[in-house]
C-alpha cells in the first residue's frame, strides 16, 4: 500500500517531488502547502489539492509522510512541526543551518516514535556512483586523493540563497551535496579541514568555496564549489596506489588509468618550449590500461522505495541520521576555517 505524502514548499524542490510522487510506485500526493499564492495558484493548475495552512496538511490524518521543501531558515521550524504530529518527515538538505538544530529534530522524531530523513538526492548521480564503485571493486588500488569540483558561470540565483539569514551561500547549497558524497567514498575520520570561500557576486554568503580534507588513514579529499568559474574543471579527479580516473562532467563516462607496471625500459624525454623533461614525460601503453567504464544505472525512486520499507519496519533507512550530522559537522568546521583563516585539527 503506498504512503501518503504532502509537501511543505512548493517551489522547485517542492514541485520535483511531487512530479516523482506521481510517477512513484511507493508514494501518492495528497495535496501542498506554501505561503505564497503563485505557487499555490500553480499547484491548483497541476489539479493538486492545496491546504489553508500548515496546520490543516500535519493534522490530515490520511498523510504518512510530510515533505519539507521550504528555504533552509525555516526547515526547523516546519519538520518539528510535523514530528509532532506523529507524521513520517523528509526534509531538504540542507536539514538544518546548525547541529545544534538538527539534534533537535532528531530528538522530536525519537520522542514521537517516527522517522526522520534527508534528501541527499546526490547520491544517485551516476557520476559519484560511477567512482564509488571504481573505489569499491579495488580494480585501481587504494585511494590516495580524490577532488570533487561543481562549476558554473551564472552566479547564485537572485532568490534566498542570496541571504545569510536563510541558509543561502554554496557550502550549504552545494557543499551539502559533494561533502556528502565525499564522506561515503572515503569512511575514514575527518582529522583535518581547511576551507577559503569567494564572495566575487555577492559579500552576503559565499559564491563558492574551496574546502581541503584531511583524513585519519592518511587520504586527503578537495571539494570545491564555484558560480564564476566560465571554463569548469573536472568534476572529479582520483589518484589510487595503482592509477588514476577522471569524470570531466556530469554527463561523461569516467576515464581510467591503470597501472601495468612502473619501471620502463626506456623513457623518452618531452620537449617543452623551454627544455626537456624525463620526470613529465607521459607513459606508454606497455605500463598503462587506459579505458573507459560504463555509466553506472540510477533511479531516483530508491530514495522513497527504501524510506518506505523502513517505515514498515522492513530495512535500514539508506539516509541515516549520524551520517547527515557528520555532514553538518563539517560545513560547521568549513565556516570556522574561512572565518578564522586557519586549518582546523579535529576528528569528525
Amino acid at each position: 500500500m503506498k504512503k501518503n505524502i504532502a509537501i511543505v514548499g512548493y517551489g522547485g524542490q517542492g514541485a520535483w517531488h511531487a512530479d516523482w510522487a506521481k510517477k512513484s510506485d511507493v508514494v501518492s500526493l495528497s495535496g501542498i502547502y506554501d505561503i505564497a499564492k503563485k505557487r499555490v495558484d500553480a499547484a491548483k493548475e497541476n489539479g493538486i489539492f492545496t491546504y489553508s495552512s500548515l496546520d490543516e496538511l500535519v493534522s490530515d490524518k490520511n498523510v504518512d509522510i510530510v515533505v519539507c521543501a521550504t528555504p533552509n531558515d525555516v526547515h526547523k521550524d516546519v519538520v518539528i512541526k510535523a514530528l509532532n504530529a506523529k507524521k513520517h518527515v523528509v526534509c531538504e538538505k540542507p536539514v538544518a543551518l546548525s547541529v545544534a538544530d538538527f539534534d533537535d529534530m532528531v530528538r522530536a522524531a525519537e520522542d514521537n516514535g517516527v522517522r526522520l530523513t534527508v534528501h541527499q538526492n546526490r547520491r544517485w548521480d551516476v557520476d559519484f556512483l560511477a567512482i564509488k564503485e571504481l573505489i569499491e571493486s579495488g580494480e585501481i588500488g587504494e585511494v590516495i586523493n580524490i577532488e570533487s569540483r561543481i562549476h558554473g558561470s551564472r552566479g547564485i540565483p537572485s532568490d534566498w540563497r542570496c541571504h545569510k539569514s536563510q541558509g543561502g551561500g554554496m557550502i550549504l547549497d552545494w557543499g551539502v551535496h559533494l561533502i556528502d558524497q565525499m564522506l561515503k567514498l572515503i569512511t575514514s575520520k575527518v582529522v583535518g579541514v581547511y576551507c577559503e570561500v569567494t564572495n566575487v557576486t555577492t559579500s552576503e554568503v559565499d559564491d563558492g568555496f574551496n574546502l581541503r580534507l584531511t583524513f585519519e588513514d592518511g587520504r586527503r579529499a578537495t571539494v570545491e564549489v564555484g558560480t564564476y568559474n566560465f571554463i569548469a574543471m573536472p568534476r572529479f579527479y582520483m589518484q589510487t596506489k595503482s592509477g588514476s580516473a577522471l569524470i570531466e562532467d556530469w554527463q561523461k563516462k569516467c576515464r581510467v588509468a591503470r597501472l601495468k607496471a612502473w619501471n620502463e625500459k626506456e623513457v623518452l624525454p618531452v620537449q617543452t618550449a623551454a627544455g626537456i623533461t624525463k620526470t613529465m614525460a607521459p607513459r606508454d601503453e606497455l605500463t598503462i590500461d587506459s579505458y573507459e567504464i560504463e555509466r553506472p544505472t540510477s533511479d531516483v525512486h530508491d530514495f522513497y522505495r527504501n524510506f518506505a520499507s523502513a517505515i514498515d519496519g522492513k530495512c535500514e533507512q539508506l539516509i541515516k541520521n549520524c551520517e547527515v550530522r557528520r555532514v553538518l559537522l563539517v560545513m560547521e568546521a568549513a565556516f570556522k576555517s574561512a572565518e578564522s583563516k586557519e586549518a582546523l585539527k579535529l576528528e569528525i
